[in-house]
């Protein structure tokens, strides 16, 4: 069914409805309206890093961790699942009647902001801290849930447009100032895609103001920019509860009935949370017209007809409940959390070899931690495999002994607490002392990094309020680092820590419910390390802008000019690439990447470029990506397509333009800086361009 065809039946439905029928439908909760044959239908959905909220399903790693993986074809086939899972579980519920949140086919999913700041608590559950890498795994993974059949599998939300990324503490107060500058180069690139390239069905707006205007009732935003810049004809949905904001925190209304007004005439469609029940107030009162609701009401009707709600030829209905967790789809989740862990450090520790290593001691609070595994708006697995549990299950096999110990509490910063910590800690010590290797597996979870209001956050916030472990972690690493014992620091994080202890380092993230296998699967060797960083880890937060300022000056890789710890698109391997014939035409490179290394693995391949031109601040930013296999021994071809903006520059009017002249282009595993030579060793293939009008 094309839009046409769906927006004719949806406005042939509206027609039939009262003004009253027509404002209850644009509330997330709508109900039925059983004359017309029109269920009830509850928009709210999640489904981040698989389907979230409404019970049992398949937990991918946290988006952050499937950013990692560097690959856009690998995304799109982890949306493609989740959208299958959606199907069979909205299939099954709704032939019972049941209708409820987190039932719908309509997922509020990805969250395509810019993880600008590592302080941001919400930030793992983006796609990285870089325009055009969010951009191309933000299209793949909505293509992914929406298929490309007559109907869409589900519908995906692009969110939270389109400046927004922090303090979660002041969200529904915050006015977020940026640039034009700003604004084109970073904030909006992966909105434009989501909106152009991958035809997504709805967008989000966000909890703040952006430049004065509340997000979701954005003129610039939502008129000038999505619909009549970009031509979008999908619906836009609010935060849940954002609208309340606009006269409760932001003050640029003073009752109910305005800010629905505001919001629905701006082009917000549809309301998660209660103030479009004023919406009848509204019309009453003169503030907006029945048109208003009308035109809210097509096109959320046209949703649920490109979904086949309607229709008895949608091929997706047949999906059986049985494609839901199944063995195919655990498999799918080990293999991306194989990819997306990330080898930090490493000084010949790694990989563990099974026949010499006879005992390991497994400690740290996120060891047998399924907090640990699931990151935020998650689902729930019935096959959760501990980062412990699949160390113990690999070492069974090879007659490994196994001591483990929680070491600590997660956090603390009383005094006290840590005291009381002193049986684990001794505890601890045990274990090491008995252990040929340790592997301490520490770092945070949702509690500590998550979104505002969550009960058990550390701060009260979400936010993080320093780039080091929590108290009671540190003192257990500094007591196991005296014990002189060889020792893997297992990261479980969604974002940039220090943690400078142990020999070698492997970032996990939160790595979903095939964690633990994957974990012990690259430890002993199985696999090679594969990831890359999405973000900078920084060293600290000294050096960083405040995080109330969105100037990208002074932010991510492309703008910072200190050190960081480890770089955007670092990542180490057990194995050693080289590239050979290495070509540049302007629209793709092309090159073969040769394993020189004992061990099958996958490489991935990064394109830079910077102008040789003080019109262009910035430093080499990535213009294309590609993942390979390559047996050891042997090479495989690549070839990348580049970004069409890779050579424009945006002035500080927000006019983006091709910028002529001599380009700097690199090709390599990492970026072209002085970090990243420094821990892998190695140069990127430097060639030179010349773009021209």
């Amino acid at each position: 069914m094309t839009r046409e065809e769906a927006t004719k039946k949806a406005q042939a439905l509206v027609e039939q409805m009262t003004t009253e029928e027509m404002a209850s439908q644009l509330r997330y909760n709508a109900p039925a309206i059983e004359r017309l044959g029109i269920p009830a239908y509850n928009w709210w959905n999640e489904a981040l890093h698989g389907v979230a909220r409404a019970g049992t399903a398949t937990v991918f790693p946290q988006a952050i961790g499937l950013a990692a993986v560097f690959d856009p074809t690998f995304h799109q086939k982890v949306g493609d699942t989740v959208a299958t899972e959606g199907r069979a579980k909205y299939n099954a519920q709704s032939a019972h009647g049941d209708r409820d949140i987190y039932k719908g086919l309509t997922f509020w999913s990805p969250n395509i902001n810019l993880f600008r700041d590592p302080r941001w608590g919400r930030g793992h559950e983006t796609l990285g801290e870089d325009p055009y890498l969010t951009s191309r795994l933000g299209v793949a993974y909505i293509k992914g849930l929406q298929g490309d059949g007559p109907y869409m599998k589900a519908a995906a939300c692009a969110k939270h447009f389109a400046v927004h990324s922090g303090p979660e503490a002041l969200r529904h107060e915050f006015n977020a100032v940026v640039s034009p500058k700003d604004m084109e180069e970073t904030y909006l690139p992966a909105f434009e895609a989501a909106v152009k390239d991958g035809g997504v069905e709805a967008v989000m707006g966000a909890y703040n103001r952006v430049n004065g205007e509340p997000a979701c009732g954005s003129k610039v935003l939502l008129k000038d920019i999505l619909r009549d810049r970009w031509g979008f004809k999908g619906h836009v949905v609010s935060d849940c509860w954002a609208i309340n904001d606009f006269h409760l925190y932001h003050h640029v209304t003073d009752t109910a009935p305005e800010s629905a007004a505001l919001a629905i005439k701006n082009g917000c469609d549809l309301n998660c949370g209660i103030v479009y029940l004023h919406l009848l107030e509204a019309l009453q009162e003169g503030l907006i017209s029945e048109e208003d609701i009308k035109r809210a009401c097509i096109r959320v009707f046209t949703t649920r007809y490109l979904l086949g709600l309607f229709s008895d030829d949608c091929p997706y209905d047949g999906i059986d409940y049985s494609m839901n967790d199944s063995d195919e789809n655990n498999a799918l989740a080990r293999e991306a959390a194989e990819k997306s862990m990330v080898l930090l450090r490493n000084n010949g520790l790694l990989p563990l070899d099974p026949e010499k290593v006879r005992s390991v001691a497994v400690i740290g609070p996120n060891a047998d931690s399924v907090r640990a595994l699931i990151g935020n708006y998650h689902g729930t697995s019935s096959r959760y495999v501990t980062l412990l549990a699949g160390i113990r299950a690999y070492c069974e096999k090879h007659g490994i002994r196994v001591y483990y110990s929680e070491g600590c509490p997660l956090a603390t910063d009383k005094a006290e607490n840590l005291a009381q910590a002193g049986d684990r800690l001794s505890e601890a010590l045990s274990c090491a002392e008995q252990a040929d290797v340790i592997i301490a597996c520490v770092g945070l979870d949702e509690t500590l990094e998550g979104e505002q209001g969550d009960t058990g956050n550390y701060s009260a916030s979400g936010d993080k309020l320093s780039l080091r472990l929590p108290d009671s972690q540190e003192a257990l690493m500094q007591a196991l680092e005296k014990t002189g014992r060889p020792m893997v620091t297992v990261l479980a994080v969604g974002s940039s820590l220090n943690v400078p202890y142990g020999d070698a380092e492997l970032l996990a993230w939160y790595a979903g419910q095939a964690g633990g296998t994957a974990l012990a699967r690259l430890l002993f060797g199985e696999v090679s390390p594969s990831g890359k960083l999405p973000v900078t880890f920084y060293r600290d937060l000294e050096d960083l802008p405040a995080f109330v300022d969105y100037s990208m000056a002074g932010r991510t890789y492309r703008y910072y000019d200190g050190v960081p710890l480890y770089p955007f698109g670092y990542g180490l391997s057990y194995t050693s690439f080289e590239l050979h014939d290495v070509r540049f035409d302007g629209t793709q490179v092309e090159a073969r990447v040769e394993n020189t290394g004992n061990m099958d693995a996958e490489a991935v391949v990064q394109v830079y470029a910077q102008a040789d031109n003080p019109d262009c601040p910035l430093h080499p930013h990535l213009i294309g990506f590609g993942r390979c296999a390559v047996k050891h021994g042997e090479s495989e071809a690549v070839s990348i397509p580049l970004d069409p903006h890779g050579f424009t520059v945006v002035d500080q009017s927000g006019l983006r333009r091709l910028l002529p002249g001599s380009w700097d282009v690199y090709v390599g595993f990492g970026q072209p800086d002085a970090r990243t030579r420094e821990l892998t060793g190695q140069e990127a293939v430097h060639l030179r361009a010349e773009v021209t009008e």
